[in-house]
């Protein structure tokens, strides 16, 4: 088991884990309800995501950068309109008033 990343909060971590295990990579996060005890811990831990299988480590490594760098591509940008003439806000691939995808 070998550290990957460590996350500044819960869903940063989760997310992370969880594409990584549609990746069929087994993941793990570790410190994850440290955030409870904030103020009462000299030094708050922030969640780990874990590869269990340290062969798997070598090539996943560079993983964590391209999620990072999805994620933040997936929050730039404009709204973009649908056939229905809905402004659909960034980041959303469905319209939220006729659930048209935008590739439609």
């Amino acid at each position: 088991m070998q550290v990957l990343y460590q996350a500044s909060d819960e869903i940063g971590a989760q997310l992370l884990c969880d594409w990584l295990r549609a990746s069929h990579i087994c993941a793990t996060i570790l410190n994850r309800y440290q955030s409870v005890y904030a103020g009462e811990l000299l030094a708050l831990q922030f969640p780990v995501v874990w590869i269990l299988e340290d062969e798997d480590l070598w090539w996943v490594r560079p993983l964590p950068g391209e999620f990072l760098l999805r994620c933040a591509g997936a929050n730039s940008g404009t709204p973009w309109r649908c056939t229905c003439g809905t402004e659909v806000e960034v980041g959303f691939d469905q319209c939220w008033h006729c659930s048209r995808s935008r590739s439609s």
